[in-house]
């Protein structure tokens, strides 16, 4: 049995949910969002909390039914606290800026790189070398730190690039004479 997928979902305060069917929509102070759960997974709300049960057996019922139920859980979430990402930048003269709807990112390129932020994500720059990430949408604030990360990954031997705040970076012993 799930662990996950048998736990209810308490709906908190201010926060509205409703089913039709298969899709479960949230609405919140911060917005509202919806997703579609698997057929091979009930939904109902009961008492001010929405449940999740098996139509069946399967292995691939029993895997989607805590996937199911995260899933609710972080349009929840979403809507009532939002979720942040930040990503750090090292190295000599790398750097960030926000300049009105795209990020601009020194990273030692002859050029530099351009990233159009995206419908519902919020991007700010505390400092040059800081880049905060954050929206409703678990999901897409993950891709665009992914992507903005991508420009530039960390290398391991002088630890330069862009990297998750917190992350840890392996660290190689450069070539010996």
């Amino acid at each position: 049995m799930s662990k996950i997928g048998k736990a209810p979902i308490t709906i908190p305060a201010g926060v509205t949910a409703s089913i039709n069917g298969q899709t479960v929509s949230v609405k919140g102070p911060k917005g509202a969002l919806e997703t579609t759960v698997v057929d091979e997974i009930a939904v109902k709300m009961e008492d001010g909390a929405i449940l999740f049960s098996l139509n069946g057996e399967t292995n691939r019922h029993k895997s989607m039914w805590g996937l199911s139920r995260t899933l609710v859980a972080n349009l929840v979430e979403g809507v009532t606290k939002g979720f942040e990402k930040k990503l750090e930048i090292s190295g000599v003269g790398y750097r960030a800026a926000v300049q009105g709807k795209s990020l601009s990112l020194a990273l030692g390129f002859s050029h530099d790189v351009n990233y159009a932020i995206p419908e519902g994500i919020q991007i700010v720059t505390p400092k040059p070398t800081e880049i905060v990430i954050s929206g409703i949408d678990r999901q897409k604030v993950g891709q665009v730190a992914a992507e903005i990360r991508a420009y530039r990954g960390p290398e391991p031997y002088k630890g330069k690039g862009v990297k998750y705040a917190g992350e840890f970076i392996f660290r190689k012993e450069g070539k010996k004479k």
